[in-house]
């Protein structure tokens, strides 16, 4: 029989959240080795969770960080706001964004034992989702910012500009965390949505009863208009909406390099 106490069983349930019967049977099943034990207990829940991985996973928490000329976003996805809000859920995914911050993107599988365990705590669909790391040229500001909901992350950008200010760059990652914008510029939108949309605007032009020969200049009017929700750089600055982004930057003296974004539910 292995030797062990109730001392050691209640030390394994408090070290992995496992029952007293299971943390009984690791113990008995590694001869009375606490480490072997847990290594057991985990191998055992991640083999039940492994079948939760088709089930829809859209919470979960961010965590923004900026150090120096690095920054780096962590996306961790998990099934409920009750996992994603608990103190081990949101250190793990700070945690992350540090490594990634320091070591580049790949970083972060160096955290998955600790990942593999709340998952098996939570008995939950939890995975890493989206890592952003950036490293700005020489002189470039880099900031960032974050929007918090029950204590974890939920909205995090990133701003890389050429001139300008850290003030600058932080209302500029404030704004787009407000207007969630898929593009930086007009260049960046496919193609095909652009037809599309302007097939779907013609649409309603001819259902108005508009006269035809208006057609053209009411779809490209209203064509720009859906451009300034898509594209960060003609939208109306959220503080000001008289002034575009753009020109933001213009008076700065300023040019956008790149942005990030990672928001939950995104």
């Amino acid at each position: 029989m292995a030797d062990f106490t109730a001392k050691d069983v209640q030390r394994l349930r408090q070290a992995t959240g496992a029952g007293m019967m299971d943390a009984k049977k690791a113990l008995t099943e590694n001869d009375g080795d606490m480490e072997a034990a847990a290594q057991w207990l985990r191998e055992k829940g991640l083999a039940k969770v492994a079948k939760l991985a088709d089930r829809e996973n859209t919470q979960g928490a961010v965590a923004a960080v900026v150090d120096g000329d690095v920054g780096a976003i962590v996306e961790v996805k998990c099934e409920t706001d009750f996992a994603a809000k608990s103190d081990d859920f949101v250190s793990l995914v700070q945690d992350m964004a540090d490594v990634v911050a320091a070591k580049g993107e790949d970083a972060a599988g160096e955290l998955a034992p600790r990942l593999d365990e709340i998952k098996v705590a939570k008995r939950e669909n939890i995975e890493t989702g989206r890592v952003v790391r950036f490293e700005a040229a020489g002189g470039n500001i880099l900031d960032s910012y974050l929007h918090l909901q029950d204590g974890r992350g939920v909205n995090a950008v990133l701003v890389e500009l050429e001139g300008g200010d850290k003030s600058l760059a932080h209302d500029i990652a404030v704004h787009i965390a407000f207007t969630k914008p898929p593009y930086q510029t007009r260049d960046e939108v496919p193609a095909d949505d652009v037809d599309r949309e302007r097939e779907n605007l013609l649409g309603i032009t001819k259902a108005e009863g508009k006269p035809e020969q208006a057609w053209p200049k009411i779809v490209e009017g209203r064509l720009n208009a859906w451009y300034k929700d898509q594209v960060l750089l003609e939208q109306g600055y959220v503080k000001d909406e008289k002034k575009s982004i753009q020109h933001l930057l213009d008076d700065a003296s300023a040019k956008l390099v790149r942005f990030a974004q990672v928001y939950i539910g995104g």
